[in-house]
């Protein structure tokens, strides 16, 4: 069919092949025919291959962007059978720990061209189903994950079912998957020795918690310290629960109130030791001055708080690039024996330890 209009007479209605209507999809064909190229050359000028001269990747990079091009991720995921993309599930992101976590993770996978999918759920187990199943539904190459409290091997089963490569950080459930994380227990017992060597004898623990690995071996740590320097377990000066600036306060007052309080304090990670420095300005008091606190993690905002919050480094800068490079080591090799990789912690002492006043 033509136009048989005066100015248009021989001329199709339909838009040449290489013109891309405002709805249309655009394609390697599309822009190679408008550049009067391959789509080879195309396809490996996008990915920045040096194979194309370095004017030819520019003229291909600049028409794909004018155009709108936009890479068919479905299409290529059904080629290879990969996605590039790796799911993230996490507890929590507020926690200053773990946004610095999924900032080594994101950095690392992005250097082996990848990219990540992030999924959150709080401490809920049914939250974290729900949230797991739904990152499983996108098809990620495999899962770097910390479990919310109280997870168990079985948790994971519906992933493992599928075949969903999962590296463990930080918090871990099982033997039977990889595993990235601290050495809890030493870290705690680094706290301990310090306060124990400037004479503490009355030690708190704040916001202890036996619903997930960290928390059991950070408290069994703070245990040991206590017997092998003769110290009695008080079950007054624990505070249960989990590790939140609004927990670290509300312990604070909790083993203040206790009959023969404490001196210091070891707290299940820095928000707690946060909220537990706030607690001790609401009695009048003041760590470093008055009552000796130790965090745990060492995120960025530890050593701006004043005092400077003494604490544990947890290293998580590595912990997150171990993870990635584990996560990605599983998906080329599925059936290599699980590796468990504990980082040693280190502690930095800054200004909320002193002696005991008296």
């Amino acid at each position: 069919m033509t136009n048989s209009g005066p100015s248009g007479a021989g001329q199709s209605l339909k838009p040449p092949a290489a013109a891309a209507g405002p709805r249309s999809r655009v394609t390697l064909q599309i822009i190679a025919d408008r550049l009067a190229v391959s789509t080879a050359t195309v396809s490996l000028a996008l990915r920045g291959s040096p194979l194309v001269a370095e004017a030819t990747r520019g003229r291909v990079q600049q028409m794909a962007r004018d155009m709108g091009y936009s890479y068919n991720r479905s299409a290529a995921s059904l080629r290879t059978d990969r996605t590039n993309i790796l799911g993230v599930g996490f507890h929590d992101i507020t926690n200053p720990y773990f946004a610095e976590l999924l900032a080594a993770i994101e950095e690392t996978t992005t250097a082996h061209g990848r990219s990540i999918l992030l999924g959150t759920y709080g401490e809920d187990l049914e939250r974290q189903d729900r949230v797991l199943t739904t990152l499983k539904e996108y098809r990620p190459d495999g899962m770097i994950l910390c479990a919310a409290g109280g997870s168990t091997a079985e948790t994971f089963a519906h992933l493992a079912a599928a075949g969903v490569p999962i590296v463990q950080l930080s918090r871990e459930i099982t033997p039977a998957l990889d595993f990235v994380g601290s050495d809890d227990r030493h870290g705690t017992t680094l706290a301990m020795e310090h306060l124990i060597g400037l004479g503490h004898r009355r030690i708190a623990f704040i916001c202890a918690n036996e619903r997930i690995s960290t928390g059991r071996n950070r408290y069994r740590g703070y245990c040991e310290a206590l017997a092998r320097h003769g110290l009695t377990l008080d079950p007054a000066l624990v505070y249960s629960g989990y590790g939140t600036r609004e927990n670290g306060l509300k312990g604070m007052h909790a083993v203040l109130d206790a009959a023969d309080p404490p001196t210091a304090a070891v707290c299940m990670n820095d928000l707690a030791a946060f909220g537990a420095m706030l607690g001790l300005r609401h009695r009048g008091r003041e760590a470093g001055i008055d009552f000796s606190i130790i965090g745990c993690d060492d995120v960025q905002e530890a050593a701006q708080w004043y005092p400077a919050l003494t604490t544990i480094r947890n290293f998580q800068d590595g912990m997150g690039r171990t993870s990635a490079e584990f996560l990605i080591s599983r998906i080329a090799d599925p059936d290599a024996p699980p590796r468990r990789h504990l980082l040693t912690p280190a502690l930095v002492i800054r200004g909320t330890t002193t002696t005991p006043r008296g």
